[in-house]
């Protein structure tokens, strides 16, 4: 066995962020229980699905364009784009399991049905994902990693972007929001080299919200605080 691999099979991997916070309450441990496994994208983790066959999209979705968020938080965006757009497939990723809990609660009470929950790292997910499945990815205020020895943890590095890359269909949408300037210089440096075009051609292009966008508690709070979100928009070469 290769040291740079787990006894799975599966290569070693750092994760830095949270993945458990306060208890469950019991409502939420009851969505957790009952709802989390039928809205499962398919067998993703190395130990249930060694072989990485790629997840039957088509089947998961009836044929549905695939939409993905990486990083939902509370799910208060992912649910919003669920509602609006009833004839696209999302997949929701988060490894914060008190905010997949909370997800789960917003969809028993909104209802919709066109949405997976992968509940862990979206690097185990990109290696089920078939190559140029995606047409449209969000990531909304990812973790900002501030201090400069930590940047290599943040989202926007090649170890993310470039399987990123690979599952997104030519012409794919990418949707980076941040209000940490630093993050938007990392963004513009490491986003095009893999593959994308920055789409703005003016100041309101990254100063203001899409159309359809929906601004989430974190969004909230940045702009309580005195921060200004950038809204920056990539399109896959």
């Amino acid at each position: 066995m290769s040291k740079d691999n787990h006894p799975s099979g599966a290569p070693w991997r750092n994760f830095y962020g949270r993945i458990h916070g306060k208890g469950l309450r019991q409502s939420q441990k009851d969505y957790m229980e009952n709802d989390l496994a039928d809205l499962s994208p398919g067998p993703v983790g190395w130990d249930e699905n060694p072989e990485r066959t790629p997840i039957d999209l088509d089947g998961l979705f009836d044929g549905k364009e695939v939409w993905l968020e990486i990083g939902f938080g509370a799910g208060e965006h992912l649910v919003h784009v669920a509602e609006t757009y009833p004839d696209i497939g999302l997949i929701g990723c988060e490894p914060y399991i008190n905010g997949v809990a909370t997800l789960l609660g917003k969809i028993r009470k909104a209802g919709v049905r066109n949405l997976a929950v992968h509940p862990g790292d979206v690097r185990d997910l990109f290696d089920v994902l078939p190559d140029g499945s995606v047409a449209k990815v969000f990531l909304n205020y990812p973790d900002p990693w501030p201090k400069k020895r930590h940047h290599r943890r943040r989202f926007v590095t090649p170890e993310h972007l470039e399987p990123l890359s690979r599952v997104m269909a030519h012409g794919a949408e990418l949707r980076v929001a941040t209000d940490i300037p630093d993050y938007v210089r990392q963004t513009l440096e490491q986003v095009p080299r893999h593959g994308f075009d920055w789409l703005a051609e003016r100041p309101a292009d990254w100063r203001e919200p899409w159309a359809d966008w929906f601004s989430t508690r974190y969004e909230q709070k940045a702009l309580r605080e005195g921060r200004v979100p950038h809204y920056l928009t990539f399109r896959k070469r």
